[in-house]
């Protein structure tokens, strides 16, 4: 068997690094807005190349603060990939917005620059980019679109740890960087997580108090905040795998070239370009006989996983949300083509040239 992901075996070179923090949390007695938030948010902006990082409970939170910390005008319209995971939406309908779905390119899956334009109307007044499947978004053009129009970015960064366009990492190019921690992500705790990054001050400052109840000293709440703070443990646990993030997006960079120069022409395989580093949280592969295709995989003891198996704009939790149209034929066709193969820092090379000699037999 050949599984999708498999987190024990991910973790297993971690695990006696895992131990030391869990023991030095467990005898500080420090669980919450302690010194291990504070060395790894630190640890991170350092990473990002940003003046700040801001831990939060988990990846939805970090885009729900993000747009709070953004103080848009409630009713705005916010634009969104109209492929993307459910949580953008949900993030931006928390925060009494309307999301409006743009179409992907068909090519990089990513948000369509092209047909962001045509969506902006006058209470238009962010982008959400969703750096997908690892993958940044081409974010020249994004970034031209922005500031002619005067929009807050905010990137969902949470399939994206290490992916750059053109050189800079994805997070480090609008306001605010919204990354999850998720246990599957390229940087993956032991439980949900996640961080905001940002170069303002004020910005810092207000992400602070909006996940620790809206204050900056204890008993004194000067906004409306939430109880959305990144836990000790969690943060101690990340501090041990981040610094080895480059060498796991390295792994996975070397598993999906693999599959690049020996997968037929059967499929369709993610694009390739140079001004891009994909760091593959996904590598996904396209063929108009996909469910037969993951039965046959599934019965040669290959897992695999759809992403996503219902696209945003048919989930019943958005049905009737203005903003979101009925048919999205670009979505509908990856999400009715798409499968996910096996590209983890779990996997070997040994396992991914099993997976490629099953495919190329389909």
């Amino acid at each position: 068997m050949i599984p999708y992901e498999n987190l024990k075996r991910l973790n297993t070179p971690f695990e006696e690094k895992f131990r030391e923090k869990y023991n030095a949390v467990i005898n500080n007695g420090h669980y919450i807005l302690g010194p291990e938030l504070e060395a790894f948010e630190k640890q991170y902006a350092e990473w990002q190349g940003v003046n700040y990082c801001v831990g939060i409970s988990n990846g939805l939170d970090a885009l729900i603060l993000s747009l709070k910390a953004s103080n848009l005008p409630e009713g705005s319209e916010v634009i969104v990939p109209s492929n993307t995971y459910i949580a953008s939406i949900l993030a931006i309908l928390a925060c009494q917005l309307m999301p409006v779905l743009v179409e992907p390119d068909i090519a990089t899956y990513n948000i369509d620059p092209d047909k962001i334009v045509a969506a902006i109307t006058p209470k238009t007044k962010a982008i959400m980019v969703v750096h997908l499947y690892g993958k940044c978004c081409q974010m020249d053009k994004i970034m031209a679109i922005k500031e002619k129009h005067n929009l807050f970015l905010v990137e969902d960064c949470a399939q994206a740890h290490g992916a750059t366009f053109k050189g800079q990492l994805s997070g480090t190019f609008g306001e605010f960087g919204a990354f999850s921690f998720y246990p599957t992500k390229n940087l993956g705790a032991l439980g949900d997580a996640g961080a905001v990054i940002c170069n303002d001050e004020g910005y810092k400052n207000t992400l602070a108090q909006l996940r620790n109840y809206g204050s900056e000293r204890k008993y004194y709440n000067d906004i409306i905040g939430y109880n959305n703070r990144l836990d000790e443990m969690q943060a101690a646990f990340l501090s041990v795998k981040l610094v080895h993030l480059k060498a796991m997006n390295a792994h996975r960079n070397k598993l999906a070239q693999i599959y690049f120069n020996n997968l037929s022409d059967q499929f369709i395989l993610p694009v390739q370009d140079a001004d891009y580093y994909d760091v593959y949280h996904i590598f996904n592969i396209r063929h108009k006989k996909r469910d037969e295709l993951q039965a046959y995989l599934s019965n040669k003891g290959i897992g695999t996983v759809i992403h996503y198996p219902v696209p945003p704009h048919k989930q019943k939790a958005l049905a009737g949300i203005a903003g979101i149209k009925s048919s999205y034929p670009i979505v509908e066709e990856i999400h009715d083509t798409t499968l996910s193969i096996p590209c983890s820092f779990c996997h070997t090379e040994e396992e991914i040239w099993q997976v490629i000699g099953a495919l190329n037999k389909f």
